[in-house]
């Protein structure tokens, strides 16, 4: 898909901020042993004013927040920006039950000698890299509790029996939380006031059309519009609370055009990755309403793209 900062030109992204990541890429290379780990994004996040205030924060030294509900495009922008600042990324994904030996690391017999075994924010602080906090406001307090001390001005994380990190000066977390997933909570003030906080819009049609062109180029314009309705519908019925938001997936609608081009009718691709990714069978009909009505089940892959 090319550098990805020839995109941010394309978008009108200040040049000041481009030659920012430019300086941090030449500041901090990154060494071949974690190469690999910098993203090479098949999907570019769209939005000129959020790209702005990200890589502002950022390149200020600051830990970034990413609020929003679903279908924002909150980890793509995550991915982008590793990319841009062509940073390894060590992600975490939190959920109730996780622990901070599983952040920090913990002891672990290797068959001769008991050794310690680093965990994601360990390896983030101590190599350097961008640390992405995925669903943060699902972790339990003594999880959060570790990240204080890593995430404010101390920059350092002390490991009981073991040396006090420094984190990196190429280190950066970013956070994201989505809004009303089960599980989730209000992040309390002492975390909250360690991050930049970006409330994430939704994606808008015109932005969406150009995010299924350049993913799609062969894909026929009429039939692409007829896909941007069809998801902007799903969430205008999703706003006003017809439907749940789990048909609202945009990586769904992007998969089912994928399963399209590969040979399933979009009928069939659409059912697996947009209507039956609810478990109601009275919502799947309500949402296969609405499919129907955009696009016809017997198109394929001939039809669709070229």
């Amino acid at each position: 898909m090319g550098d990805i900062l020839d995109f941010l030109r394309e978008e009108g992204v200040s040049e000041n901020l481009i030659r920012g990541a430019e300086d941090f890429r030449a500041r901090y290379p990154v060494s071949d042993e974690y190469r690999d780990r910098i993203p090479d994004p098949q999907y570019y996040y769209y939005g000129k004013e959020t790209w702005e205030m990200a890589l502002a924060v950022l390149l200020a030294g600051r830990n970034l927040l990413l609020a929003g509900p679903k279908a924002t495009g909150k980890n793509v922008l995550c991915e982008n920006l590793a990319a841009v600042f062509g940073q390894p990324v060590w992600n975490v994904s939190f959920h109730i039950n996780m622990d901070a030996s599983y952040l920090i690391g913990t002891d672990t017999f290797d068959g001769t000698k008991v050794t310690f075994r680093p965990g994601p924010i360990y390896l983030c602080a101590d190599r350097g890299g961008f640390g992405v906090l995925d669903e943060i406001n699902m972790a339990k307090n003594e999880s959060l509790a570790v990240l204080h001390s890593a995430l404010d001005f101390r920059r350092a994380i002390d490991v009981p029996g073991y040396d006090l990190i420094r984190v990196k000066p190429q280190t950066r977390f970013i956070g994201t939380m989505n809004y009303g997933y089960a599980g989730t909570r209000e992040l309390n003030e002492a975390l909250s006031s360690r991050f930049a906080i970006l409330s994430v819009p939704e994606i808008s049609e015109t932005d969406l059309d150009r995010l299924i062109r350049r993913s799609f180029p062969d894909i026929n314009p009429k039939i692409c519009t007829q896909f941007v309705k069809l998801f902007m519908e799903l969430m205008r019925k999703t706003e006003k609370a017809e439907i749940s938001d789990r048909a609202l997936d945009l990586r769904g609608l992007l998969d089912a055009l994928s399963l399209i081009r590969e040979g399933l009718t979009a009928g069939q691709a659409l059912r697996m990755c947009i209507v039956d990714k609810t478990f109601d069978a009275y919502e799947q009909s309500l949402i296969m309403d609405v499919v129907k009505a955009r696009i016809p089940a017997e198109l394929d892959g001939t039809i669709v793209f070229g």
